[in-house]
């Protein structure tokens, strides 16, 4: 990313989002938007995601994890927004 991301999104996807392609899907929806950061499973059986990006951008991903990929079922996603770091250069998946 050449400038500064306007903002961050922080999300966690609860529902049956682990073993349904979530991850996978939210890399290549992430990078097709050009937003930035990573996204992975958590323990509890949900999905954290972290992006930045143009506030527009990351909203139309916040909006793509509310219903997911076409196995998942997303109970709720909770969101949060945060200054951007500029940290990230590139949409992947955290292990």
């Amino acid at each position: 990313m050449n400038t500064k991301p306007e903002a961050r999104l922080r999300a966690c996807v609860f529902g049956e989002v682990q073993g349904v392609a979530f991850r996978w899907n939210a890399r290549r929806v992430g990078a097709e938007l050009g937003v930035c950061g990573w996204v992975a499973n958590k323990s509890d059986g949900s999905v954290e995601l972290v992006a930045e990006g143009e506030r527009r951008l990351l909203e139309s991903l916040l909006a793509w994890c509310r219903e997911g990929p076409r196995f998942a079922r997303v109970d709720r996603v909770e969101a949060s927004w945060e200054p951007a770091t500029g940290e990230f250069d590139h949409f992947f998946i955290h292990h």
